[in-house]
């Protein structure tokens, strides 16, 4: 007798992505408390409690079909619209530190650009599954929609502001594009954009450095220069700290960006201990891993991010339908963007963007948004379809 696709889903069950998630999440209550002891800060405490509700979140969307969302991905979608809207227009948006990215919701404050990064994912795979597309020229109208959906949060999230989370929802955009088996001609197109883009953004770094120069040394007023690149004065100083470190060490982002690559160095092989580290900051989490551990036991967290992102990735190419495959590649890479960038810019090699690093920075949107996001992929293994 054959069994049925439901009864299939209820025996079919990934361990690895849930056991990287509980180390990960464990991990990071350890050294949140241990970033911040000293201030006798309860954020730790607050950190456990919203890993249970992304736990909890996890389940939910594990048992759930995830072809739901392919029929109902367009209300997903305004759904995030109107609460992004609402941060903007709105008297419940939370301004802190010049950005308001933040709903109050009572007693605590949610993040929508992280339900608009789960949105978006579902309706670009949603899109590229109700359309087939080849070359550009056939694939016209469904790509030119498709950017319209996209850009409409991106400049929503743009404008809060918050540049590294809105980059990183065209990234995603592109892996489920290149997933696709779009033609190759696009992407060249594309890379050579951003190649251009990213020579605008140094030119008008360096441009800005000399500025910020003339304002320290002169006493005379320094017209500012033209840029081409929309950007906030402190987003060039955090390029500028990567581009021009010299520049910018008594400043506050090259003294955060001096601090982290220093936290990390100072962790030798086994680290300083727990608790016994003096450079680290909970800004940069996994500088305060690499400070206390040192390279063992940032390699153990470099590898767990791996083995969980190498598993998302293994789950789409055995998804059985194109929606579910575009839907962990989505997954997949934006985790891999979270990981890489965090980590990078803590060790100096990217300028610093605020992204979080999953499971292991304290925010509890962004804590739930990861669990929900890998719930996603346990539904899409659980519920493919055996031939």
């Amino acid at each position: 007798m054959s069994r049925s696709p439901s009864s299939y889903a209820h025996s079919r069950f990934d361990p690895i992505s849930p056991l990287c998630i509980i180390a990960l999440s464990i991990i990071g209550v350890f050294f949140i408390y241990s970033a911040q002891h000293y201030q006798q800060s309860n954020d730790w405490i607050k950190q456990i409690a919203w890993i249970i509700i992304g736990f909890t979140a996890y389940g939910v969307i594990s048992l759930v079909d995830y072809k739901i969302f392919l029929k109902y991905s367009h209300w997903f979608y305004f759904l995030a619209l109107f609460l992004l809207a609402l941060v903007k227009w709105s008297p419940l948006g939370v301004t802190i530190y010049g950005a308001t990215r933040w709903l109050d919701v009572g007693p605590t404050n949610i993040q929508p650009s992280e339900m608009a990064k789960f949105a978006c994912i579902i309706v670009v795979a949603s899109f590229l599954t109700r359309s087939e597309i080849s070359t550009v020229r056939d694939s016209i109208q469904t790509l030119a929609k498709m950017a319209l959906a996209v850009f409409v949060p991106f400049i929503f999230i743009l404008s809060q502001p918050d540049l590294g989370t809105s980059l990183v929802i065209p990234t995603v955009v592109f892996a489920q594009l290149y997933a696709s088996n779009l033609s190759r001609s696009f992407f060249t197109t594309a890379f050579a954009i951003c190649a251009v883009l990213v020579g605008l953004v140094v030119l008008d770094t360096y441009n800005f450095s000399k500025y910020v120069t003339a304002e320290k040394t002169e006493e005379q007023v320094v017209e500012r220069p033209h840029y081409w690149i929309p950007m906030d004065d402190y987003q060039r100083e955090r390029v500028m700290g990567f581009l021009y470190p010299d520049k910018v060490n008594r400043r506050d982002e090259g003294w955060n960006r001096e601090q982290s690559i220093i936290s990390v160095g100072s962790g030798g092989l086994t680290g300083k201990g727990y608790l016994k580290g003096n450079q680290a900051h909970n800004d940069f989490i996994f500088s305060v891993i690499a400070e206390e551990t040192g390279f063992l036991g940032s390699v153990v967290v470099v590898s767990l991010f791996g083995l969980l992102i190498g598993n998302n990735i293994r789950i789409a190419t055995i998804a059985r339908d194109r929606f579910g495959t575009l839907l962990v590649m989505g997954v997949a890479t934006l985790f891999t963007i979270h990981f890489f960038v965090n980590i990078a810019m803590t060790i100096g090699l990217m300028p610093i963007t605020g992204l979080p690093l999953p499971f292991l920075s304290h925010g509890g949107t962004f804590m739930v948004s990861c669990c929900v996001l890998q719930g996603l992929a346990q539904s899409v293994y659980r519920f493919r379809k055996e031939f």
